[in-house]
């Protein structure tokens, strides 16, 4: 359904995204995970049309994004950081034009703007002013303009920023209710928007894709997969020649105590002890252990992160993200504050 092959966006000498190549099935929810000015937003602004790119190509249902950007944007619903709404129009009167605005027929604007309401659960509100309205409502009215014409492919940039724990949770099951026939991008840098709500992540860090996978496959293969931490008594350096030689364990590392730990006995030390991928031995490491005499205090079960993956892969500092907006030509770039870059 989308295909990206390549992207490159630069002001300059600056470049926003490098060679960004990814694809997303229909029907999938994907989530674009980086830290901010890793090239989200530049990236999801190309594909809806809002910005060219300076190479690359990009597919939506077959049509590509230059060549045919009329057909694209047809078939596309964009909800940008910061929601384009009209604050002194009522909902429904701000539907109907943008389903004015999108060329949806006047026969069919009543039925598609009562079901974004319905779908948006915003009926209850159609004649409350915007500006009236409350964050989570208005990022609500936000995504009923981007599906009010009922596009195949939905782009949503941050959707759940700035909310409350109520509404995050409420915009994430509307996301959610909209997969299926529809292929749906989300950029967010949450961690747990992506593992609640997406099937598959593509991670870009410094303007790159540096992953892409779903997030359990991510998390089995980027950190090394899931383990177990004990608190054993006996010697550590033998400990960890005897776990080591277990089929299944391929790290063994000495972890630092916390101030909660047993202080009862100096010699009690912490492991970390990694294990291959879909492997559970922890009955062998623990029948091992007491055969061979080591004291086993405590162990339990531990999985690697999202977090785990998205620290192991976005390791450059954080800076902010070009702002397109500010881009006085293909040769110069603006900071906040207006001078050259």
């Amino acid at each position: 359904m989308i295909e990206v092959e390549h992207l490159n966006k630069t002001y300059g000498s600056t470049s926003a995204i490098t060679d960004v190549t990814f694809r997303v099935e229909k029907g999938e929810i994907l989530g674009f995970l980086g830290p901010n000015g890793a090239g989200k937003t530049t990236t999801m602004r190309i594909l809806a049309g809002y910005l060219p790119a300076t190479s690359g190509t990009a597919k939506i249902a077959g049509f590509d994004i230059n060549e045919n950007s009329l057909e694209v944007r047809q078939r596309i619903g964009y909800l940008p950081e910061n929601p384009p709404l009209y604050a002194e129009m009522t909902i429904e009167a701000y539907l109907y034009f943008v389903a004015r605005i999108k060329a949806v027929p006047a026969g069919d604007r009543a039925q598609k703007v009562q079901a974004a309401m319905e779908r948006c659960n915003l009926l209850d509100r159609r004649h409350v002013i915007i500006r009236k309205l409350s964050k989570g409502y208005r990022q609500r009215v936000g995504i009923a303009q981007a599906i009010v014409h009922e596009p195949s492919v939905i782009i949503l940039d941050e959707p759940t920023v700035g909310l409350d724990p109520r509404q995050i949770i409420e915009v994430r099951n509307l996301i959610k209710s909209l997969a299926g026939d529809r292929t749906i991008i989300i950029s967010t840098h949450i961690l747990p928007e992506v593992s609640m709500v997406c099937s598959r992540v593509t991670i870009i860090n410094g303007g790159k894709v540096v992953a892409t996978n779903s997030p359990e496959n991510l998390m089995n293969e980027l950190a090394g997969g899931s383990g177990y931490e004990l608190e054993i008594d006996g010697d550590i350096s033998l400990a960890k020649q005897v776990l080591l030689n277990l089929a299944d364990v391929n790290l063994v590392e000495s972890i630092a105590k916390s101030p909660n730990d047993s202080v009862f006995d100096d010699r009690r030390v912490n492991l970390r002890v990694i294990c291959n991928p879909n492997t559970e031995p922890g009955n062998h490491i623990a029948a091992t252990l007491m055969r061979t005499g080591f004291d086993l205090y405590e162990m339990r079960r531990v999985s690697a992160t999202l977090e785990d993956v998205f620290l192991d892969l976005t390791t450059e500092e954080e800076k902010p993200e070009l702002d397109e907006n500010l881009a006085l030509s293909d040769e110069t770039v603006t900071n906040e504050e207006g001078e050259a870059a």
